[in-house]
């Protein structure tokens, strides 16, 4: 068999490329999920890429009243198109195309099946978990088919020539995305087959190989120029690199000194990236230093495809930058304290007419150009919005939620060449994002990342690059986000969103001042809030237990205070079930007693006893939403010193629960009499 080499898995050379492809085979295919340059290509006619997701069919738009209906629906778990007996239809989409990205937050054993050309027989056919779960070829390559953060993720393709169709058994789970992209009519792709050839399963294990170590320097393009320059700016100061065309900057790395930290959460963003190219007015890049590199609140390392930062304390960029004549980097320093950097910038040579590319655009922005429309504006929240020809390529999102709470729920809404309704609609900005169920866990990926969380509360940090489903768009795109928590909360988003636009294109985004992108967070609103002289319900020993687990649950995550930011949870238990605690009293005499409590949709009815005896009635823990009781009076005792046993039993729960009769216990608290 004979080798594939790295080299065009990354940069394909664009001779050829500039020219609406007739053809595409499978490892042409394969290729692009690592090319960074073809995002540097206008889209032809006909080309466009959408999403089939399982949103909450009640959002609709009527085109005869011009009104938006129900826009926040959000019961995005099951949606589908259609039934067809007992199976449900996901997806049906016109050739020829290719899925790029399926996505799940709950796969199950339900079988999913993937109809392709008018086939009677499904090209795939499998438990809606077993195209995630790296058991079944082709989807095993670890870089292209993981779970992080709780979402199941596969980005193999799936091309398909005529038509493709997707339909579900009962029990395939909850939660779906399918992002496909559709080619030019007379664009000839090959019908997918889980049986690979040789040569296929080498490409695909190549990009897997990439993908798996993104931090890694990319392998060398022909023509390849790399020059390095130190640069230095005081407080105010600005330094200046060019560099002349035709060329395309391939990588850009760069070593600060004194470097970053991840506390430097204000430095990070004093420092500011700006590139312009071919002498024009505005710079096409413009975002703070690290915001730029694709992440925030700080220096956090972290490794993709297109950016990145490398244990080492490298900053690097392998965005495509196509140029004409001239490219000029300035990097700016507002802040006070002075700081060299080491340069590196890699070119490589244009292939044909620099006219023919569209240019590279990185801009930063907090709450520019929202919705005027009443209906979507009370929701949606604007990532990008531009006009011309191009193709939007991704977005990091920096959150700071001091108050805690699920902020992201809301979904991705993509508006493309004056849609209405949004060809693509999502089920959560986590879903967008690749992960799932509000999950803090920090992860790393080619394609999608969450570089700092702090149990979503404070600073969050995500971004998602789409390379294969990038979304090409021929007069305007406007890209939102349901944004649930208001300003006033404070719930503040601030996003640098990456796409490519032809000249003559729309980029109204202006530099920002430092007044702007530093100050509207204050680290010392995270203090944990904590009940001087409680006995903190995680902490207790459990003596005894009829049933279920209990355990420690991070609150963090919720809207409220709970003493030590976290509560015992008794889950599993049914009605009769009891719980006991041990209660220590340190000294002999007469407390009083209160107790916090939580309350949520699944939580159950209980009876709370002191050493056996009834701490007044039955208390009923049903809320729609999750809440802390406040303190909770159960009265004065006389108490001996030692251990004394509280006890918990399960009775019942409000008609209108969900019933797991769950049980969660923040503090008790003794107050001597």
């Amino acid at each position: 068999m004979k080798a594939l080499s790295l080299l065009p898995v990354l940069f394909l050379s664009l001779g050829s490329s500039l020219q609406a492809a007739d053809r595409l085979t499978y490892v042409d295919l394969v290729k692009r999920l690592t090319d960074l340059s073809q995002l540097a290509l206008p889209p032809a006619p006909g080309e466009r890429c959408a999403q089939w997701s399982s949103y909450d069919r009640a959002s609709k738009y009527d085109a005869a009243t011009g009104k938006y209906a129900h826009w926040d629906a959000n019961g995005d778990g099951d949606g589908y198109i259609r039934k067809e007996g007992d199976q449900f239809v996901f997806a049906e989409m016109e050739g020829p195309g290719c899925i790029w990205r399926i996505w799940s937050a709950a796969p199950k054993e339900g079988h999913v099946r993937i109809y392709l050309d008018g086939a009677s027989e499904p090209a795939v056919d499998l438990p809606f978990i077993g195209y995630f779960d790296g058991k079944n070829a082709p989807f095993t390559r670890s870089a292209l088919v993981h779970t992080v953060a709780m979402g199941w993720n596969n980005y193999t393709p799936i091309p398909y020539q005529k038509s493709c169709k997707i339909v579900a058994d009962k029990n395939w789970g909850a939660y779906f995305q399918f992002d496909y992209r559709t080619y030019p009519p007379g664009t000839q792709v090959p019908t997918f087959k889980r049986q690979l050839s040789a040569e296929e399963n080498a490409a695909l294990d190549q990009a897997n190989q990439l993908l798996a170590h993104p931090g890694s320097a990319l392998p060398p393009s022909p023509g390849e120029e790399t020059k390095t320059t130190q640069l230095s700016a005081n407080g105010g100061g600005t330094c200046v690199y060019s560099l002349p065309g035709p060329r395309a900057i391939k990588t850009l790395r760069a070593r600060v000194e004194p470097p970053f930290t991840p506390e430097d959460r204000s430095a990070v963003r004093e420092w500011t990236v700006q590139i312009q190219f071919d002498g024009e007015d505005a710079p096409s890049v413009w975002a703070p230093f690290a915001d730029f590199f694709g992440t925030a609140s700080g220096a956090n390392p972290y490794a993709s495809l297109p950016s990145g930062l490398t244990a080492d304390g490298t900053w690097y960029s392998h965005w495509y930058m196509p140029f004409g004549k001239v490219a000029v980097i300035t990097l700016v320093n507002d802040g006070r304290q002075s700081r060299k950097i080491d340069l590196e910038v890699v070119t490589v040579p244009l292939a044909g007419d620099p006219a023919g590319y569209a240019s590279f655009h990185a801009k930063w922005h907090r709450d520019a150009f929202l919705p005027t429309d009443p209906d979507r504006r009370k929701i949606d929240w604007t990532l990008l919005k531009t006009e011309g020809r191009g193709r939007f390529c991704g977005v990091m999102l920096n959150v700071w939620n001091p108050k805690g709470g699920w902020w992201g729920e809301g979904d991705e809404k993509f508006f493309v060449d004056g849609e209405k309704f949004p060809s693509t609609i999502g089920t959560g900005s986590e879903d967008y994002f690749g992960y799932a169920w509000c999950n803090p866990t920090p992860f790393a990926n080619a394609y999608h990342n969450q570089t700092i969380s702090m149990g979503n509360k404070g600073h969050v940090c995500v971004n998602r690059w789409q390379i294969t489903d990038n979304i090409p768009f021929q007069t305007s795109f406007e890209g939102a986000i349901e944004k649930y928590y208001p300003n006033s909360r404070p719930t503040l988003y601030a996003s640098t969103v990456y796409w490519y636009l032809m000249p003559g294109g729309t980029d109204a985004y202006q530099p920002q001042p430092l007044s702007e992108r530093v100050g509207y967070w204050n680290d010392a609103d995270l203090q944990t809030f904590k009940v001087k002289g409680a006995l903190e319900g995680e902490r207790l020993n459990v003596l005894s237990k009829t049933g279920g687990n209990a355990a420690e649950q991070d609150m963090s995550g919720y809207e409220g205070n709970w003493s030590n930011g976290a509560h015992l949870w008794w889950t599993g238990a049914k009605p009769g079930d009891k719980l006991e605690l041990a209660l220590p009293v340190a000294k002999a005499g007469h407390y009083e007693l209160t107790a916090q409590l939580t309350k949520a949709i699944d939580y159950g009815i209980v009876q709370l006893s002191l050493d056996g005896q009834p701490l007044g009635g039955p208390i009923d823990l049903y809320h729609d939403g999750v809440v802390a009781t406040g303190a909770l009076d159960f009265g004065a005792h006389e108490l001996s010193a030692g251990v004394h046993k509280l006890g918990v039993e399960i009775v019942g729960a409000n008609a209108k629960a969900v019933k797991s009769y769950m049980f969660g216990l923040d503090y008790v608290k003794l107050t001597p009499k």
